[in-house]
Order: C-alpha cells, then sequence, then structure tokens
C-alpha cells in the first residue's frame, strides 16, 4: 500500500481476510466434489469385488447410466411433476395452517396453556401411521399423500412458530402498547419480525419433511410420482432404474435444501445471523 494512502486517513481494507474468504469458497467446493467422488468410486468397487451381488447393488456407473436414460423419458419427468406437485400443495397448506394457528395460540397465554398437553400429544404422532386412515378417506389418489405430508409438515412449522411469538422482547411490546398500537398493529411490527426468522426456520425443516412424506406416501399407498415409479421398478426387476429414481429423489431433495436456503437468506437479509455469515 502506498505511502499516500496510508496519510489520507482512510479505512484501511484487511487483505489477508478478504484473501482467507476468497480461499475458502474453492476449497470447500472440492472437498464436497472429493466426497461425492469418494463415495461414487466406493458403490463402484463395492459390486464390482464381490462384496455385495450386482443383482443388489449394481455399479455406479450403471445406475449413472440408468439415470441419465430417465432424464430423456417423458414419463420420468411426469413422475418429477406429480411428486413435486404433492410436495408444494402439502407445504403450502401446513405453512398456512401453521402460521395462523401459531400466531392465534402464541398470542394467548390461557391458549398456549390450553393446547400445550394436545400438540405434544400429536406431534410425536408419526406420519405413516395415519396411512391406513388416508387410504380409507381417500384411496391411492394425491388427496392421500396432502394429508400426510400437511400433517408431517404443519408441526415443523408450528413448534418454531410457538418459540418465536414466545420469544418477543416485552419491552419492545410494552412500548408499543404506550404508544397505542393495537394487537394487530403489535403483531405486524413486533411479534412478527421476531418470529420470522423461527418461521423460516420452519419452512425449511417442513420442506424437507415433506418430501420424505410424499416419496413415502407414493411407495406405501401407490400415488402416482416417483416414489409409485420405484416401487414398480423394483417390483419389475430393473434395479439400477430403482436406484437411479433413489438418486433422482436426492437430488431434488437437494435442491429443495439449496432453494430453501436462498429463500430464508433473501427474507432474513435484514437479520444479524444472515449478515454475520454474509461477513464470515
Amino acid at each position: 500500500m502506498s505511502a499516500d494512502a496510508l496519510s489520507s486517513g482512510g479505512p484501511v481494507p484487511s487483505v489477508g481476510r478478504d484473501r482467507r474468504s476468497v480461499r475458502k469458497v474453492p476449497v470447500k467446493q472440492l472437498l464436497g466434489l472429493a466426497g461425492i467422488l469418494g463415495f461414487l468410486g466406493t458403490w463402484e468397487l463395492i459390486p464390482r469385488l464381490g462384496i455385495v451381488n450386482e443383482r443388489f447393488l449394481p455399479p455406479a456407473s450403471e445406475v449413472m447410466v440408468a439415470l441419465a436414460r430417465d432424464f430423456g423419458l417423458t414419463a420420468f419427468w411426469v413422475a418429477v411433476g406429480e411428486t413435486m406437485t404433492a410436495w408444494f400443495l402439502g407445504l403450502i397448506i401446513a405453512v398456512v395452517l401453521a402460521v395462523v394457528l401459531g400466531f392465534v395460540i402464541g398470542s394467548s397465554d390461557f391458549l398456549r396453556k390450553a393446547t400445550n398437553s394436545t400438540v405434544e400429544f400429536l406431534r410425536p404422532i408419526p406420519s405413516v401411521a395415519l396411512i391406513p386412515l388416508a387410504v380409507l378417506l381417500f384411496g391411492v389418489k394425491i388427496e392421500s399423500s396432502l394429508m400426510l405430508i400437511t400433517y408431517a409438515a404443519f408441526w415443523q412449522v408450528l413448534i418454531q412458530v410457538l418459540y418465536g411469538v414466545a420469544d418477543i422482547d416485552m419491552v419492545a411490546n410494552n412500548t408499543a402498547k404506550t404508544y397505542g398500537l393495537g394487537r394487530m398493529a403489535r403483531i405486524r411490527y413486533v411479534v412478527f419480525p421476531t418470529a420470522l426468522p423461527y418461521l423460516m426456520t420452519g419452512v425449511r425443516l417442513a420442506a424437507t419433511v415433506a418430501l420424505v412424506l410424499a416419496i413415502t406416501a407414493e411407495l406405501v399407498i401407490g400415488s402416482p410420482g416417483l416414489g409409485h415409479e420405484i416401487a414398480l421398478a423394483q417390483s419389475g426387476g430393473a434395479i439400477s432404474g430403482m436406484y437411479a429414481l433413489v438418486l433422482a429423489t436426492g437430488l431434488i431433495g437437494v435442491l429443495i435444501n439449496i432453494l430453501m436456503r436462498f429463500i430464508e437468506r433473501k427474507t432474513l437479509s435484514w437479520h444479524s445471523s444472515v449478515r454475520s455469515e454474509v461477513i464470515v
């Protein structure tokens, strides 16, 4: 750095920190790529060396070829569309119900105490335990998948919203009351900004759970989608195709997680936790 820059009294850029931040991104990506290659290499060797019979675990190369072939099939993308439709609708229904009930219950001490035992009783019930009821009510249609997805995702969001509403700053809340803000105004300007980080965490968790339940419902119930295609491939002896579809569901899960994290960062760009991630 020149003497003029030092004598000007301006801020001195932290060159060392900038270099470290530049280095971290490629190293992290390279380590992630190395992990994926190591996993695929291990998978390739296990059946090739006879550790596991190729009939039950085809080599990774065969599965990747089958996956590439699936990408060119219309039926594959139709199944993806059916799975994503059930995932999206179930997630939206769960988030809307959980947000409304979460703010209503969390804003009232009486309702919180009155519903606490009910919430703690219903929340641990596995969604798959509701499969017989879903089949009796809706058969093998998409409504069965929506019932399971909504039930599982609902609790992820509701609990986070309740925690968020309970975490409000009482000083800020009392100050808002002093300035004459009504209940709805306090919810909008005090409660909602406090609960929003909790809500976004709940939505991100619910998105993953919703995909798991969508695939599970299609596998077990037989409603249309990727899960149903996996079951058909397994029963038809197309083992490589079955593993290819399983990989496809994993890729969708990764994309959903990336999308949810992107939305979370954009929505909470003002929050200290997100700002600290950007700085670091």
